[in-house]
């Protein structure tokens, strides 16, 4: 798959150093996994990061460290155990990551309306950051709102329009405090996307404003 808009290096290498909260690297992994080029990006940072590591000098474990992990391993319970062996099936729309994070396909997603139309299912993360699958019909335009923080939104179905870009599948959207839009969902496929923010979104009209404590956008 041609990705267009891909994952900056500055957040790749965050992701690959784990320093990304669970909703960006949720976000950062699904794209990861639509995009050849910046999992090829991936490999090269975590193999400079494997040769740093390679120089370090090495420290003791203390003593029975090994035993301890071992027991915790063999303590997990049989539930998780069962449910990491149980095979997901292929989705169309969610790659697998994100499939693996919900349990299933889209039959899994419990969809709420927020009006319009649109809906949107808040997933489970980290208080760190939200993230949510977004669904927004072709043709729908998005309030006009602004960024208290960072935002980025990942297409899984569809497309959208923003000023001069257009967004497909797998096309990774990063925006921060100085950006202010209007995304529009394109014709034709109603569009999904999958959205983390670190805070809230800062609307410009009356009516999301009020509704965004409901919403928790």
């Amino acid at each position: 798959m041609t990705v267009k808009h891909q994952v900056p290096d500055e957040l790749l290498t965050a992701y690959a150093a784990g320093n990304l909260p669970e909703a960006f690297n949720l976000v950062v992994a699904t794209h990861v996994s639509l995009c050849d080029e910046a999992r090829a990006r991936l490999e090269s940072l975590e193999a400079v990061g494997g040769g740093l590591l390679d120089d370090m000098d090495s420290a003791e474990m203390s003593h029975g460290s090994l035993e301890a992990t071992l027991r915790l391993i063999s303590d997990r319970p049989k539930e998780a155990i069962k449910a990491q062996r149980r095979p997901i099936k292929r989705c169309d729309v969610l790659p697998q990551p994100l499939m693996e994070y919900v349990g299933g396909d889209l039959s899994k997603v419990k969809w709420r309306s927020i009006g319009m139309g649109a809906k949107q299912a808040i997933l489970k993360s980290s208080d760190e950051a939200d993230v949510r699958l977004l669904y927004i019909p072709a043709g729908s335009e998005l309030p006009d709102h602004g960024h208290h923080g960072k935002e980025l939104t990942l297409v899984l179905q569809g497309a959208f329009i923003d000023g001069d870009e257009r967004f497909a599948r797998g096309d990774l959207e990063v925006a921060d405090e100085e950006m202010e839009h209007t995304p529009v969902a394109d014709i034709g496929a109603d569009c999904i996307c999958l959205a983390a923010t670190d805070a809230p979104l800062k609307f410009n009209k009356l009516v999301p404003r009020l509704a965004q404590p409901f919403l928790r956008i």
